[in-house]
Parts: C-alpha cells; sequence; structure tokens
C-alpha cells in the first residue's frame, strides 16, 4: 500500500504543480492527497492499533495476575 500512496503523492504533486496559482495549487494538495491519504491510511492502520490495544491489556492483566500470585 506505501507504494501506491507514493505514486499518489507524485501524481498529485504534478497536478498541483500545473494549477495557475499557488493558492490553487496547495488547496489541491490538500483536498486530493493529504485529506484521502491520511483518511485511507487512518482506516488501514485500524486494524492493527486495535491489536496494539488488546496485546496491551493482556500484557497488564498478566502483570496483574502476576503480581496477585506474588
Amino acid at each position: 500500500m506505501l507504494i501506491v500512496a507514493i505514486a499518489w503523492i507524485y501524481v498529485v504533486g504534478l497536478m498541483a504543480l500545473t494549477e495557475p496559482t499557488v493558492v490553487a495549487g496547495i488547496v489541491t494538495f490538500l483536498f486530493y492527497c493529504v485529506l484521502p491519504l491520511g483518511t485511507l491510511i487512518y482506516i488501514a492502520g485500524s486494524g492493527k492499533r486495535k491489536a496494539r490495544r488488546r496485546a496491551a491489556e493482556l500484557a497488564a492483566h498478566a502483570a496483574r495476575q502476576s503480581e496477585r500470585e506474588d
């Protein structure tokens, strides 16, 4: 997925460079690149965040159990 994101940044960067004004280029880059890619990466990473949170909870639970046994 990273290679697709890099390619998309390249394409939108070229689109932004062809805009007639700097402001239009910045707006193009923000609305066609930064916001969609940020959303996509956030959604794609939700499973990893959930798994990481679950692993931390299990580790904390195991630590509490081992403290009780000692």
